[in-house]
């Protein structure tokens, strides 16, 4: 496979690097223009990770820069924003701008949270020497704390709003504000338990920035969800919050169908736009369809290799959330979202992470925002309530799902084992098929878990399946002749065979052998209510059919 003709610009998110070095670039330069056309006091714009967040702010900032304006202008030549007309272009190199990203701001306790923001806060004061000399006594020494990292928390508060104000004085303007992930310290203090001092801080420290600041000319905020229950927004009613579900700059960030095509074609491999579709595109941002841009840079920096690269990036933290809550509801929801069917939810972009872990409607909504989920489709019920229906976008999304299905049922290292037992199962192994399933049993299940009965192990089989996607559909609970069976197997191509699973579970048995008149009534059942009903109308040929008894640990397989 040719490497592609242009460099990809893996991990480069400054626009002047990536202008100067010629790595490839979509051109995005028209939110400048839309953003002169008519912005907010302040925009907030949310997107999954590695969709072009900082790349987009700093765009912003080398255009709107005083700070070297005539060495930056180079940098527009050629691009949309210069062709729009030099009615726009008198805008660049207009204003102070302050670029602060508190991408680092994520430690494990409060008090380390502080001190990285503490010397976050130098670095971006230490940009701004040059205002000290033309400072007040009292002003001076407030940015000395600073600089020294000596700044109370109260004191520290305040560092965004001075800094406007002392750029203002300075330059006869008002400044732009550029804030990237302004929600990670948020996000990493729920995941290590700091979350009600983190947000009591952020509220104020945003609010003094953002709320009634005469000295602000507007603000674009990035992150990848919107935090507003906690009230860090309130009262703010110039925001404009542009999420993915927003009509507004839907196309900014992430690449569109044409500018994807436009790439591989550009690279010399525009016949793969149709495999990169499938693992790759699927994200609905407003009304345009959009592809996940690190994974489509890194698939060409990779020779065309297709790989999860995008969840590398980032752990996956929802995920294992959704795996806690899996009851016999979300079960089926889950089997269905691994075989690319769809989920409904209540929209409410305004969802706060430790709802997450009590209403299952806030985690999917928040699967969707931070995009392991998209929404198909939008609308209003007869109380007009906002609905969506939501399925896994792509390929690479779905193996996301496998991986963490495998590892919560599993642990690490326990695929080669469910491979195995899958295959005995579609090859109608029996034998093995028990071998295979009685370690699972032993190895990954405790008997505590066992106690809910046959739900469990209905559950256990539907998750070890999670595997088969691609090669089998699985339907849980489904209507086929006179009843209803509990697991079956449909293969994408008839030639393969079907498979129907019966689960039976009983309490208080010592030895498989006791199980085995439960397993034959299991198989009977698939009998006599015609289960393969279903399966034979679709044309499969051959269906291995099989009763399946459990006891605690103990497991016993009757197969024909």
């Amino acid at each position: 496979m040719p490497r592609p003709k242009f460099t990809m610009p893996i991990g480069v998110d400054n626009f002047k690097d990536l202008r100067e070095k010629k790595y490839y670039f979509v051109d995005k330069t028209r939110f400048i223009k839309e953003l002169l056309d008519g912005h907010s006091k302040v925009t907030l714009l949310t997107r999954p990770r590695r969709f072009g967040k900082t790349l987009t702010l700093s765009m912003l900032r080398y255009f709107f820069t005083l700070e070297q304006a005539e060495e930056n202008r180079v940098l527009f030549n050629g691009l949309d924003i210069e062709q729009a007309g030099e009615e726009y272009m008198r805008e660049q190199g207009s204003r102070p701008v302050i670029f602060l990203t508190l991408k680092e701001v994520q430690r494990p306790t409060y008090r380390e949270m502080i001190g990285m923001l503490t010397g976050t806060l130098q670095e971006l004061y230490s940009g701004y020497r040059y205002l000290a000399a033309s400072l007040p006594e009292e002003e001076a020494g407030y940015c000395k704390k600073i600089l020294a990292g000596q700044a109370s928390e109260n004191e520290m508060i305040f560092a965004l709003k001075w800094l406007m104000k002392f750029l203002e004085a300075y330059h006869g303007t008002k400044p732009l504000l550029l804030l990237d992930e302004y929600d990670a310290p948020i996000i990493a203090s729920w995941e290590y338990g700091y979350y009600k001092d983190c947000i009591s801080f952020m509220k104020r420290f945003l609010g003094a920035a953002l709320k009634t600041n005469d000295y602000l000319d507007f603000a674009v905020l990035a992150g990848v969800s919107r935090v507003s229950k906690e009230s860090i927004f309130s009262d703010l009613n110039n925001l404009n919050v542009c999420s993915i579900l927003s009509y507004k700059y839907s196309d900014i960030l992430g690449f569109t169908e044409s500018e994807a095509e436009k790439l591989l074609m550009d690279n010399g491999v525009g016949d793969k736009m149709r495999s990169l579709k499938q693992w790759y595109d699927g994200y609905q941002f407003g009304d345009t369809e959009i592809y996940n841009p690190w994974s489509v840079i890194k698939y060409l920096d990779n020779n065309c290799t297709f790989a999860p690269y995008w969840l590398n990036t980032s752990g996956n933290v929802i995920l294992h959330e959704l795996l806690k809550r899996v009851d016999g509801e979300r079960r089926e929801e889950l089997t269905g979202l691994v075989n690319f069917q769809t989920v409904k939810a209540m929209i409410d972009e305004g969802v706060i992470y430790p709802e997450i872990r009590e209403n299952t409607n806030a985690l999917y909504m928040m699967l969707m925002i931070s995009g392991y989920l998209k929404a198909v489709r939008q609308y209003k019920d007869r109380n007009f309530i906002d609905w969506c229906l939501l399925k896994i976008p792509n390929r690479e999304v779905l193996s996301a799902y496998k991986r963490e299905i495998l590892t919560h049922l599993t642990g690490r290292g326990g695929e080669v084992l469910l491979y195995n037992m899958l295959d005995a199962m579609t090859e109608g192994r029996v034998e093995a098929f028990q071998k295979y399933l009685r370690r699972v049993l032993r190895d990954m299940v405790s008997y505590h878990d066992t106690g809910d009965g046959e739900s469990f192990y209905h559950g256990l089989m539907l998750g070890l399946t999670v595997l088969m996607e691609g090669d089998y559909r699985v339907k849980s609970n489904r209507e086929s002749g006179y009843g209803r069976f509990d697991i079956a197997f449909f293969p994408v191509n008839n030639a393969s065979p079907g498979v129907i699973l019966e689960l039976k579970a009983a309490k208080g048995i010592t030895a498989e052998e006791e199980l085995m008149p439960l397993a034959e009534e299991a198989l009977k059942q698939i009998d006599d209510k015609e289960y393969i009903a279903e399966l034979t109308e679709q044309g499969v040929k051959e269906i291995w059919r099989c009763g399946v008894a459990f006891s605690g640990k103990l497991v016993c397989l009757m197969g024909e």
